[in-house]
């Protein structure tokens, strides 16, 4: 009977590391991962692992926060300092265009993939268009938790399929390399700019980890049920746990297939999708390209709600938190209209940025890895402030983090410190 209730409250308790998961599996394991392997082989696996393991502390903390406080991480920001508040704010507005378009110029690539649509008859800006209006309006009239629900579903196929082709690749081995293939070489500017966006999602930008505290508390708010600290972490390592070891599979199908053969990964958004889902018919048979065209295309369209909705939900409480007295507050959270605005804002910034990047050939790649690089530069000083306010012993009495994860935190804020350097060095003196 006492396990009985455990699972059902596990039960409430699990949502938003799964959201976590669904957000995380889209631009950086289908686009990047699979780019890293079919460009690099096994070379970048260093670096997919390192990601993970050093940015694992700064998004449990948002997850860790919200649980012990009752309130979302960007709260406490403000406890920290106003100008903490502002910084976080700045560093939003700076990157929610850039992501959100990159998200949905991916997404608009695998609809056209899925549906067979030509470029030429409609283009990648119109499909974008009608995917962020799409968005906008599941958003603002709060159909999202039967979204949320679909998006669950779709992930598990999609996990199923990738683990499924994870293991045929493996039994088949990979295609055999040309020969006159070179191994590419990864310490140069190109290959330390490419290194950087991959690092950059993997698992997502760190900056997200705000995200995980408001799901958090909007799960509560929904199931009225306040998890304990160990539930809560399960959902989040249960998400960030699954999204690893899809990244690992999606690198294994890009080298197995691709690298060091004669063919390589479209510049185009569509093409590029179209290969993606070719990578799991030449393991699965071409009866599962459907399959996996509507679950790639799926879980797409769950990350751009997903972003959408993290962006919309931290700009509306920054907002409030900046800009009214907090006897005020109570009241504006209920209002949707700082919520809805924030959406249309992000919506139009993100066709601007899309109809800038979709004239060339190349654009798709180069938004994707503009907005990669960005969250990475950011990612030490979201990681820094995350670590100092969850130790706080004012702020957290309790539930603060264990000494191996506070170890851990100290090595991923070098970590993530030394390659932005490094970034920076190559970008200006190589």
């Amino acid at each position: 009977m006492i396990r009985l209730i455990k699972n059902k409250n596990l039960l409430k308790t699990l949502g938003p590391g799964i959201l976590f998961a669904s957000t995380a599996i889209g631009v950086s394991h289908l686009v990047q991962s699979t780019r890293a392997g079919a460009n690099y082989g096994f070379i970048l696996l260093w670096a997919v692992l390192l990601a993970n393991l050093f940015k694992y502390p700064f998004f449990e903390f948002g997850t860790r926060y919200a649980n012990v406080t009752g309130e979302s991480i960007i709260h406490g920001y403000k406890r920290l300092g106003k100008w903490m508040l502002w910084l976080y704010f700045i560093i939003t507005l700076g990157s929610m265009f850039f992501v959100s378009s990159a998200v949905s110029f991916v997404t608009a690539g695998f609809l056209q993939n899925l549906f067979s649509i030509p470029i030429e008859n409609f283009s990648l800006l119109s499909t974008s268009s009608i995917l962020i209006i799409i968005c906008v309006l599941i958003l603002s009239i709060g159909k999202y938790n039967l979204l949320d629900s679909l998006i669950k579903i779709i992930g598990s196929v999609l996990l199923a399929s990738t683990i499924l082709a994870f293991t045929l690749a493996l039994i088949h081995g990979p295609l055999e390399k040309s020969s006159n293939f070179i191994p590419p070489e990864v310490w140069n500017p190109s290959g330390i700019a490419f290194l950087i966006a991959l690092m950059g999602w993997m698992p997502t930008a760190v900056d997200l980890s705000a995200w995980n505290s408001l799901w958090t508390i909007e799960r509560i708010k929904q199931t009225g049920y306040k998890p304990k600290l160990k539930e809560s972490l399960f959902d989040f390592n249960f998400g960030y746990i699954v999204s690893a070891l899809l990244a690992i599979c999606f690198i294994t199908l890009g080298a197995y297939f691709i690298y060091g053969t004669n063919k390589s990964m479209p510049a185009g958004s569509a093409g590029f999708a179209n290969e993606v889902v070719k990578l799991y018919t030449e393991t699965m048979g071409d009866w599962s390209y459907i399959i996996i065209a509507a679950s790639a295309f799926s879980i797409m369209f769950g990350t751009s709600i997903a972003v959408f909705d993290g962006y919309a939900r931290s700009v509306k409480r920054c907002i409030e938190l900046i800009f009214f007295k907090e006897d005020e507050q109570s009241k504006w959270q209920k209002d949707r209209r700082f919520f809805i605005i924030a959406l249309i804002l992000i919506g139009c910034g993100s066709l601007g940025i899309i109809q800038h990047f979709h004239k060339t050939p190349s654009g798709f790649k180069s938004l994707v890895d503009l907005a990669t690089t960005l969250s990475f530069l950011i990612a030490p000083i979201i990681a820094i402030v995350n670590f100092k306010l969850v130790n706080s012993k004012t702020l957290m009495p309790n539930g603060r983090p264990p000494k191996w994860l506070n170890l851990l935190s100290y090595a991923g804020i070098i970590f993530l410190s030394l390659f932005c350097l490094l970034f920076i060095y190559a970008k200006c003196f190589l």
